[in-house]
């Protein structure tokens, strides 16, 4: 349940003391949206050294007009 991870996570720390913060976001958002074809083409993936297969950052490339 939602309760259940919200619990383990709030209780969730490392050996070098980080310490996890976590948002519930209960909104409902419409599926099966696209984004707009020049959003994709302006948006610049980079991907971590250490597991690149798992995290990376997505940067979008501000338009100017």
């Amino acid at each position: 349940s939602v309760q259940t991870v919200q619990d383990l996570i709030a209780t969730a720390t490392t050996r070098t003391g980080l310490i996890l913060l976590m948002t519930i976001v209960y909104n409902t958002y419409q599926t099966g949206r696209n984004v707009a074809v020049d959003f994709k083409s302006n948006l610049k993936i980079v991907f971590d050294q250490f597991l690149p297969q798992w995290n990376y950052t997505p940067k979008p490339q501000l338009q100017v007009i």
